[in-house]
C-alpha cells in the first residue's frame, strides 16, 4: 500500500463515507478557489455541510488554502465548538458568517466567501453590480446585498446577514468582498465563478475610458428573467454541473493530494 494511500485510510478512520466525500469536495474548492486566484492568505473561508449531521466543515485557521486537505479540515458544531482533534483554531469570523447561514437555509450545504480585487472593487462601489454585460445580468436574479457593519465579530449581525440574503445564491458584502452558497460544493464555487468573472467584467470596462453602453431596460429585465431559468435545478446550465470537469483539472494541474 502506498503511503499516500495509508495516509487516506489513516484520516478516514472513524469517519462516514458522506464526510469522508464532503471532506474532499470542500479541500478540493479550496485547492481550486487558490489555483483561480482568489485566495487572501488564511483571510476567507468556504464551509460545507456533512451530510445527515449538524456538523459542518471549514478551513483550519492559519493554513494557507493551497496546503489545506480532506483531513486537516476542522469539524465544528453550529456553536463553533471543535468536534474532533484539531491542531488548528477557526477564524471567528468565518464561523458567524458561516453558521447562521447554514442555520437558516437548509438547502444551502456550501458557504463560500472571498475577498478578491474585482469583488472588493465591485463591492466598493455605490450601485454595485451594474448591467453592462450579460455575465451579471444573468446572475441579477440570484444577487443580493448587505451592508458592512465592521468586522464580522458580533452575533447580532447573523440575523441581518441571513435578512440580506435572503432566497438568494449571491451576496456582495459591501467594502468587503463576495459570498455565494450552494446545494452542493460545486454549486457555490461555480456561482462564484460566474460573480467573480461579472466583477471583473465591469471594473475592466470601466477601466477602458469610453463611455459604457447600457441595454435597453426591456432587454436588461429580459436577460434577468432568463438568468433565473436558465441557472434554476431544472435549467440547461444547472449551477454546478461543471464540477466533476473541475476536479479532473485540479488533479492534472496538482495531482490528488488535496484527498490526503
Amino acid at each position: 500500500m502506498s503511503q499516500s494511500v495509508e495516509r487516506i485510510d489513516s484520516a478516514r478512520h472513524g469517519m462516514s463515507e458522506a464526510e469522508w466525500d464532503a471532506r474532499c469536495d470542500l479541500a478540493a474548492c479550496y485547492q481550486l478557489v487558490d489555483f483561480y486566484g482568489w485566495s487572501d492568505l488564511s483571510g476567507t473561508h468556504i464551509s460545507a455541510r456533512i451530510p445527515g449531521t449538524e456538523h459542518f466543515l471549514i478551513n483550519p485557521y492559519g493554513l494557507l488554502f493551497d496546503q489545506i486537505t480532506a483531513s486537516s479540515l476542522v469539524k465544528v458544531d453550529h456553536e463553533g465548538r471543535v468536534v474532533g482533534d484539531s491542531d488548528y483554531p477557526i477564524n471567528p469570523a468565518g464561523f458567524l458568517i458561516h453558521s447562521c447561514i447554514h442555520r437558516a437555509r437548509p438547502d444551502v450545504n456550501c458557504v463560500l466567501h472571498t475577498h478578491t480585487r474585482a469583488g472588493n472593487a465591485v463591492a466598493m462601489q455605490e450601485d454595485g453590480l451594474l448591467p453592462l454585460s450579460q455575465k451579471a445580468l444573468i446572475i441579477t436574479g440570484w444577487t443580493a446585498y448587505h451592508d458592512y457593519e465592521g468586522v464580522v465579530l458580533d452575533a447580532d449581525e447573523q440575523e441581518r446577514l441571513v435578512a440580506s440574503l435572503g432566497d438568494k445564491m449571491i451576496l456582495i458584502l459591501r467594502n468587503h468582498g463576495l459570498l455565494t452558497c450552494g446545494e452542493s460544493v460545486g454549486s457555490a464555487f461555480v456561482w462564484m465563478h460566474r460573480i467573480e468573472a461579472a466583477c471583473r467584467y465591469q471594473i475592466d470596462g470601466m477601466a477602458g475610458g469610453a463611455p459604457l453602453h447600457y441595454p435597453s431596460e426591456a432587454v436588461q429585465q429580459k436577460t434577468i428573467e432568463q438568468g433565473l431559468k436558465i441557472f434554476a435545478p431544472n435549467g440547461h446550465a444547472r449551477v454546478g454541473m461543471e464540477w466533476p470537469s473541475l476536479i479532473a483539472q485540479l488533479e492534472r494541474e496538482r495531482g490528488t493530494g488535496y484527498r490526503s
